[in-house]
């Protein structure tokens, strides 16, 4: 077993005003993000299976093309492999899980 406290996790700014909190498993990745209002994150895919959950503010989350807006409480499934992006509309908080690990956050 490993335990970690979030509160000490090192936090790494993966896009300009994306910062990230990560946790890494052998099959599975675990994001927490602290996204700046009007902070981007652009179009992209991978490989990944990806939850993401909304914990607070609202952000504009675009996949394959359609775009919602997503508040507290909202959960997104974005499949392997789907091009998305997003747009923070407010300050938010996000978590995010991704499987396989992304050995590219590590």
């Amino acid at each position: 077993m490993r335990l970690e406290n979030l509160n000490q996790i090192q936090e790494k700014e993966m896009f300009p005003g994306l910062h990230g909190k990560l946790f890494h498993g052998e099959q599975l990745s675990w994001a927490f993000w602290r996204v700046d209002e009007g902070s981007a994150v652009p179009e992209h895919h991978h490989i990944h299976e990806q939850m993401m959950y909304v914990i607070s503010g609202r952000f504009e989350f675009s996949l394959d093309g359609i775009t919602k807006i997503c508040e507290a409480g909202d959960l997104i499934h974005i499949p392997s492999n789907q091009f998305h992006s997003g747009i923070a509309l407010t300050d938010c908080v996000l978590m995010d899980v991704f499987s396989p690990a992304r050995d590219d956050y590590k």
